[in-house]
């Protein structure tokens, strides 16, 4: 009998083993590197090219110490180069003029500034750093900008005028805005605007061609790509697109998806509130996912990324406070997508939203694609405040919560800011440190970047933390 235990102890730990290979083996899976970018993690905001929201260096872990630094701006875009220098593009407080900080990496304080002329409220946070460590984003100038720095200065390198394709189609100065901007493994410069032109850019002939996707379609989110194209969502459908013999962008396929009745509290757009995502087990970029607005709960759709056949559209979070502005974490088989529903930006939201507002109703699930399709493999109930940022190093996310003192998920100008780490495999709560309480320390739903030397850089609505192991 005793022996009879003991093999069935050991079968069943065995089989918890596997299980947790599994598990560990379906978010391992790195996604290819751009070589037209700085270092995978830490050169786009949400880390690469393919927008995964990865990083293949190790995070703080449970024990840190966090520092933060008052800029008075909000810090959406934190980067850090193959040089180890992190560079910050943040919005002023009282302007809402971009402006770019060169930081020092042991303390995270500002050594040298850059202020950009105003554009949009996005050319004020979508910007990456290419193979020389330069900030690229575009101003008010209607220019695309290189911002190199020295060490100690940072200095516009370079500029290339884009006006033209990016009012081209409605016919005066102003009449459209940069949004974002990202680079192809040819070396072109794919650039979107807010009233869903894509263009392309050649650094190396000048050379700037555009295509207008369909009018009344606007695009609130970053572009994506990938060795087999360039993925945009626009509040109405998602496109991949190529580079045609001249650069001039073809929609490859478009796929509509249910953009619900109106913008729900916690979002900024009505429409996804997703930059599209590339992720997939073997090449790392074979499906591409986004968050719908459906009502009453929004799904994460995934499509094969050459041909846009549907693979899953799985329902997420509770009926009525299902909703989010986060891109979704993808990596080998594995999707992360966290809750925005209620969350209480200050500012720039487009449209009223339905109904007015909401509790934070907090919420991260994971789901997995399967021979079968896809499945829910655990949720959890943080409030995430910040989109989150896998570590393919340590198999942790990390991100920020925020804990409401109100009952029933009310938000105040009070509220409690803490880092916060959970297993990827499980979904469970691994540490939690006490950030900050009140409006200033609010993370707004920022990205984290994590640094060489398990560092990582938070934006704040007022400045960054800068957070590292005790």
């Amino acid at each position: 009998m005793r022996m009879r235990w003991a093999r069935a102890a050991v079968a069943l730990a065995v089989v918890g083993l596997l299980a947790t290979a599994q598990a560990q083996a379906a978010v391992d899976r790195s996604p290819p590197a751009n070589p037209h970018l700085g270092p995978l993690g830490s050169a786009t905001m949400h880390g690469d090219a393919e927008s995964s929201d990865t990083t293949p260096l190790p995070g703080p872990g449970a024990a840190v110490r966090a520092r933060f630094v008052e800029l008075g701006a909000a810090c959406p875009t934190i980067l850090v180069g193959g040089d180890g220098i992190p560079q910050a593009l943040c919005t002023a407080v009282v302007d809402r003029a971009p402006t770019v900080f060169l930081l020092n990496p042991a303390t995270g304080d500002p050594v040298a500034e850059l202020r950009l002329r105003r554009g949009g409220l996005l050319g004020g946070v979508y910007a990456y750093l290419d193979d020389r460590n330069r900030m690229v984003t575009a101003d008010g100038s209607g220019d695309l900008l290189w911002v190199a720095h020295d060490g100690a200065r940072l200095f516009v390198e370079r500029r290339l005028p884009i006006a033209a394709a990016v009012t081209g189609h409605c016919g005066k100065p102003g009449c459209d805005t940069f949004a974002s901007a990202t680079p192809d493994w040819a070396g072109r410069i794919w650039f979107a605007t807010e009233h869903a032109v894509v263009g392309t850019a050649d650094p190396r002939t000048g050379a700037v061609r555009a295509t207008a996707l369909p009018v009344g379609e606007s695009v609130q989110n970053s572009l994506s790509s990938a060795p087999g194209g360039v993925a945009v969502a626009t509040d109405r459908a998602l496109y991949l697109l190529t580079a045609g013999p001249d650069g001039t962008p073809r929609v490859r396929w478009r796929r509509a998806y249910d953009r619900g009745p109106a913008r729900k509290p916690g979002q900024l757009s009505w429409g996804t509130g997703a930059t599209p995502t590339f992720f997939g087990p073997a090449s790392g970029s074979e499906y591409l996912a986004i968050t719908d607005n459906a009502a009453p709960r929004e799904h994460l759709l995934v499509y094969r990324a050459a041909s846009g056949t549907p693979v899953c559209s799985v329902p997420v979070f509770a009926p009525g406070a299902s909703g989010t502005e986060n891109s979704p974490i993808g990596v080998g088989r594995s999707v992360f997508v966290a809750s925005t529903y209620g969350y209480p930006y200050p500012a720039g939201a487009i449209g009223p939203s339905v109904p007015a507002a909401g509790p934070v109703a907090g919420g991260l699930a994971r789901i997995d694609v399967t021979a079968a399709g896809c499945a829910t493999t655990w949720t959890s109930d943080v409030k995430s405040a910040a989109v989150p940022r896998l570590s393919l190093a340590d198999g942790k996310l990390y991100t920020v919560v925020r804990r409401t003192r109100l009952p029933g998920g009310q938000s105040t100008p009070l509220d409690d800011y803490f880092y916060t780490v959970l297993d990827a495999a499980t979904g469970r709560l691994d540490a939690q440190a006490y950030l900050g309480t009140g409006a200033p320390f609010d993370t707004l739903q920022m990205v984290g970047s994590i640094a060489a030397g398990r560092v990582q850089y938070q934006g704040a609505v007022s400045g960054l933390f800068r957070i590292a192991p005790q």
